[in-house]
């Protein structure tokens, strides 16, 4: 069984400036706002546009009114160098190049007063998805505003601490009748043998995924979008491999999955060659 890790904290911002980290209970009541997170390695992140795509158009929903992507970099990048000279013995409020690998959250939230927003910037260790094969079990629930990436996130992790009680990895989201949507935590592809189906329904447009459909030509699956039901998981084997960002999945429910060395090999090469984006250090 997967166990869940968060990357430890070494470093938050808001707005720019430091917040203890013995003082975590001012993020934990945040009640409302907007978020995204990204792996940094040597100071770049694969998809950042899209990452500030993400924010700029929650935020227009949220709150009406664009987030400065120019903004949000210089906040990455002044919390990335602040936590690096941190750890080499100084402290800096200055901005430069940076080498250092993380976890980067970023969260919009309201300021206290309604004008405008605040930017957080958390600064974590650096994470790697597990490798191994997942088993999920299908729970009947929806995120609420599901295209957003917000900060409701109690019943899918809810649902994820229950589905792993009982011996499996995640929760696999579904709409009445069975339609899936997304993992807990993840999107979910499927392989028909030709193509990749990623599921209609409501659910997170994740940067990953956006990646793995916009990445060009390399003789691989292309990728299409159509409603996929837990029965046709089991029936007529419309669909035999199971994916989400790098890894395969052997079964969902009661149904296992084969799986496909050339199928995620391929993917896994199609997303190695997305460059990284430098964050304008």
């Amino acid at each position: 069984m997967a166990k869940v890790v968060t990357p430890t904290l070494r470093r938050v911002e808001i707005d720019g400036h430091p917040v203890p980290l013995d003082e975590p209970h001012r993020l934990a009541l945040l009640p409302h706002g907007h978020f995204t997170v990204l792996q940094v390695r040597a100071g770049r992140a694969r998809g950042l546009r899209w990452h500030l795509a993400r924010l700029n158009e929650a935020n227009q929903e949220l709150y009406g009114e664009p987030l400065d992507g120019e903004l949000v970099r210089h906040r990455i990048r002044q919390a990335l160098y602040a936590t690096e000279t941190a750890a080499a013995g100084s402290e800096a409020t200055a901005t430069a190049a940076t080498t250092l690998d993380a976890t980067v959250r970023i969260v919009v939230t309201e300021q206290p007063d309604g004008a405008g927003v605040r930017v957080i910037v958390a600064i974590g260790e650096p994470a790697t998805m597990p490798t191994t094969p997942q088993r999920l079990r299908s729970v009947p629930y929806l995120r609420p505003f599901a295209h957003l990436k917000h900060l409701g996130t109690f019943a899918q992790i809810q649902h994820g601490r229950l589905v792993r009680r009982d011996g499996y990895d995640d929760a696999l989201l579904t709409a009445p009748g069975g339609l899936v949507a997304e993992g807990a935590m993840t999107n979910i592809g499927f392989f028909d043998g030709n193509m990749i189906v990623w599921p209609d329904a409501p659910a997170l447009r994740g940067v990953t995924m956006t990646l793995l459909e916009q990445a060009p030509a390399d003789g691989g699956p292309p990728s299409v979008r159509a409603p996929v039901r837990l029965a046709d998981l089991a029936g007529r084997g419309r669909l035999r491999h199971q994916l989400t960002r790098d890894r395969a999945r052997p079964a969902i429910d009661g149904h296992l999955f084969a799986g496909s060395e050339w199928l995620m090999t391929t993917l896994t090469r199609r997303y190695d060659a997305v460059p990284w984006d430098p964050n304008g250090s």
